[in-house]
């Protein structure tokens, strides 16, 4: 069968709320069904088809021995059927049939389909142009395929059962590079770079290599396996694998050997390095890289006309990927369909209006602005330790009573001088961040104030690393500032795509493009001008307002998530791969700093920077991890009770309170929006601590996972 779509037999005698569940998941899941009503039928039907996936009602013992049955499909199969032996307790739900589905197919069926690839991936292997070699985790050969034995001078069969230590080594390595790449790869680390291997005639052959550690059971690693291709030959190869999971290692093209020893050097050129082969990538992208090898062996004129077209290309707007998701999870298809797409699955006639509402003005009790001064010890206590990563917004959230933007906010912008670059009075920012935070919505549960200030938090924290600090000017960073403070000012708690479902006013107003994100920009400018006792602006001179009201309102449309991939792509190919190319070359810090420096560049370096500050939670300690999940989770939670009750289309129906798995929807959202992003912001900014907790929480929710299916199969009765 079709690995996207396994097949499923369901042995129900007769109809019911149970088998119609079944039925209701398999059609939504994409699942060919058939149907038995006796064992006889069943036994023939899964000899004809040999099912993926069999569900036999085991609650009617009259009609038929489920476990009997159960047995003669073993028998008649020559893998385990998966669903066949496990048992389900009766539950009609239909989500809850959804979810068993599901769980197996992502479980049992997945590896049932790549057994049964096994003798497709070796005749691959046999014919493959790259030498293959399979070691087990002591390193003991056990497969080369043809093109390794001719490259290397063996003969068929030769080299099988041999210790790696058993092959001869070339002198023409470094000495202790062959140390460097075993440490990589018994760490689980993928390594990839230059190395000489010796043939069976004594003579050395470069080679690009690639080494890949391989999990077996138990998470250990029981093979390693490596691709070969000597480097005259590298050109006419693709070493470009899928990047699904950034916990099963890099793709280092830069080879960790020829940096620094430390773990921090190695850890951002792993970072680097799967920049090179994300799955992001749009058809603008292949281009580049076809142009950047054909310069290689072009003449200098050829090669600058070549830079000249680069140059163009990477200015204009051909970055949008092209996203398909229909192999991913629903979980992911959810997050996709919900963040990333207008609201077009609308039904005719559903109209929900949101009533116009006029900016809060500051309530009575804060009418007296804040200073630093006046700061209460206690509150100022939380604030110690804001400079590091590690900071506790919730703390800070609790000292407040639920205000931490204004508190934050005062100290943030003292310490970056926003007051003098603004020439505003200190009494005019206090007024301005109490406006911003009146307009936030304290009974939202993610979308409010402390959000706010987290954003701000990881801003400021960005804006301190050297690479940031080298590209941005002060202008910069005080828009970069004030976009985290209102990027999210008056958000109802809802998606875009509910808004344009519900043809809202705030939808019709903005044409069903980029909503929120519109509205955030131009109500904080719509407080902010209205009075002069919180308009920071006043005493700014026309065009140096002009500039920074541009800066910020680019800012905060860039984190509306249906060109998230478009700016990700532009940054890893704009400023990380030329930086990269620089650095191996060993040019000027002049080259180096006209990338940094460039107008183009210094807008996607800011985009960049606040879309990552905006979705940072995977990458905060364990704990703030956590309790960002079950706030955003609650707060999609509340909107799909609302577009049910409503009659509008549901668009991510995952979120369902009763349903939803937390751990799966973490899980998807850090492999499809945050793993990649970071990876290419790690890169530019250096972020050791940041990856280490997005590491650890994957980790987390993995196992979170895993505990939860394991509980989830009872014995059916």
């Amino acid at each position: 069968s079709d690995a996207s779509y396994p097949l499923v037999l369901l042995v129900f005698s007769k109809d019911d709320s149970q088998s119609n569940g079944f039925l209701w998941a398999c059609e939504r899941a994409g699942f060919s069904c058939s149907i038995a009503r006796t064992p006889e039928t069943a036994l023939q039907c899964f000899l004809e088809k040999h099912h993926d996936i069999i569900i036999i009602d085991h609650r009617h013992s009259r009609y038929f021995d489920a476990e009997v049955l159960c047995g003669y499909v073993q028998r008649g199969s020559s893998a385990p059927v998966p669903g066949c032996g496990d048992r389900y307790v009766e539950n009609p739900h239909m989500m809850s049939c959804y979810n068993e589905l599901i769980q197996l197919e992502y479980g049992e069926v997945h590896a049932q389909f790549q057994l049964r690839a096994c003798n497709a991936i070796f005749t691959a292997m046999e014919q493959s142009q790259e030498a293959i070699e399979i070691t087990n985790e002591d390193q003991l050969i056990q497969y080369v395929n043809p093109a390794y034995e001719a490259i290397m001078g063996y003969q068929q069969g030769e080299l099988l059962g041999k210790e790696g230590v058993e092959v001869p080594k070339s002198e023409k390595n470094k000495p202790d590079l062959l140390e460097t790449i075993n440490s990589c790869i018994r760490n689980g680390k993928e390594w990839q770079g230059v190395y000489f291997a010796k043939k069976k005639n004594g003579d050395s052959v470069q080679q690009n290599v690639k080494i890949m550690p391989v999990i077996g059971q138990g998470g250990k690693i029981r093979h390693y396996v490596s691709i070969n291709r000597p480097l005259n030959d590298i050109n006419k190869v693709n070493f470009s694998s899928k990047h699904k999971d950034r916990r099963k290692g890099s793709l280092d093209v830069r080879s960790t050997t020829s940096r620094g020893s430390d773990g921090s050097s190695q850890r951002r050129h792993s970072s680097m390095a799967r920049i090179h082969s994300m799955t992001i990538e749009a058809p603008i992208t292949k281009v580049i890289n076809i142009i950047n090898a054909a310069q290689e062996s072009s003449p200098m004129p050829v090669a600058e006309a070549l830079d000249r077209v680069l140059e163009i290309l990477r200015t204009t707007e051909l970055y949008s990927p092209q996203l398909g998701t229909k192999d991913e999870d629903p979980h992911t298809n959810d997050l996709v369909g919900g963040l990333m797409m207008d609201g077009l699955r609308r039904l005719s006639g559903n109209e929900y209006i949101f009533a116009t509402k006029q900016p809060h003005h500051i309530p009575g009790h804060l009418g007296t602005p804040l200073s630093l001064s006046d700061i209460p010890q206690y509150v100022a206590r939380t604030m110690e330790n804001e400079e590091s990563w590690d900071f506790d917004i919730f703390s800070l959230e609790a000292a407040t009573i639920r205000r931490p933007l204004v508190y934050l906010g005062l100290k943030v912008f003292s310490r970056f001088g926003v007051c003098e670059f603004l020439h505003c009075s200190e009494s005019t920012l206090r007024a301005w961040l109490q406006a911003i935070e009146a307009n936030y919505h304290s009974s939202n549960s993610y979308h409010n104030s402390t959000h706010a200030a987290d954003v701000l938090h990881a801003t400021a924290y960005f804006l301190s690393k050297e690479h940031v600090k080298q590209s941005l000017d002060p202008v910069d960073e005080v828009a970069a500032l004030i976009a985290a403070t209102v990027h999210d000012v008056d958000h109802p708690g809802r998606t875009n795509s509910f808004l344009c479902n519900a043809g809202s006013e705030l939808a019709i107003l903005y044409n069903d493009t980029a909503v929120l994100e519109s509205h955030h920009a131009a109500l904080a400018f719509q407080i902010t001008t209205r009075d002069d006792k919180c308009n920071i602006f006043k005493n700014m001179e026309r065009t140096e307002y002009r500039t920074l009201r541009q800066a910020i309102i680019d800012m905060v449309l860039a984190t509306e998530m249906t060109k998230h991939f478009e700016h990700v792509n532009k940054f890893v190919n704009s400023i990380n791969k030329p930086l990269a190319a620089l650095e191996e070359t060993g040019v000027k810090e002049e080259s180096v700093k006209s990338i940094l420096t460039s107008p183009e560049n210094r807008i996607l370096i800011k985009r960049m920077l606040i879309k990552c500050a905006d979705v940072s939670n995977p990458c905060r300690p364990l704990q703030l991890c956590i309790e960002w999940a079950g706030r955003i989770s609650e707060e999609y939670f509340a909107q799909t009770d609302e577009e049910k009750r409503q009659g509008l289309p549901v668009v991510m129906p995952v979120f369902d309170r009763n349903t939803c798995s937390i751990p799966k929807s973490q899980i998807s959202f850090i492999d499809y929006f945050i793993t990649d992003m970071f990876d290419a912001w790690d890169a530019f900014a250096d972020l050791p601590n940041l990856m280490q907790h997005l590491d650890n929480n994957f980790k987390y929710w993995k196992n979170l996972d895993e505990r939860k299916l394991r509980s989830l199969r009872p014995p059916m009765e």
